[in-house]
């Protein structure tokens, strides 16, 4: 690779541009890993968000996701058509429906984190299991949930 080749040592230094690229190399790998699965990397954040937890609204789901609901809409029609999520009536309200995970969803979601986890765990490859422990803290601290 020549200087010439890639972003340069200004750009290639900027935290923005590191990260930005971590998370498309992590996209990247996780469309592999999950390749042979029922679920995408976004789909797997609804599972797994699900899972749990007491049944939840579509809308309220799209809140802790960070989704707006048209997307969150197509997220879960994509999973209730692949039997992997359904709707049902609230028990203590019935005006609204929840989101739960099926029987077949619960199975997806372990085969998908599985995958998911061998993705993540390519990505930091370079990093000892220490490092790496401690570059997930540290983001944590950076990005609170």
């Amino acid at each position: 690779m020549t200087s010439e080749d890639g972003p340069g040592p200004q750009l290639g230094a900027r935290l923005g541009y590191q990260l930005k690229h971590a998370f498309f190399a992590l996209e990247e790998l996780h469309a592999e890993h999950l390749a042979d699965g029922p679920v995408s990397v976004r789909e797997l954040s609804v599972l797994l968000l699900l899972d749990g937890r007491e049944p939840e609204s579509q809308q309220q789901a799209a809140e802790r996701l960070g989704v707006d609901r048209t997307t969150m809409v197509g997220l879960l029609d994509s999973l209730e058509t692949k039997g992997l999520v359904t709707r049902q009536p609230d028990p203590d309200d019935r005006r609204r429906n929840v989101v739960v995970l099926t029987a077949a969803g619960r199975a997806a979601l372990k085969a998908a984190k599985a995958a998911s986890d061998r993705a993540e765990r390519q990505l930091l490859a370079e990093l000892s299991p220490t490092e790496a422990a401690q570059f997930r803290r540290l983001l944590a601290r950076v990005v609170p949930h």
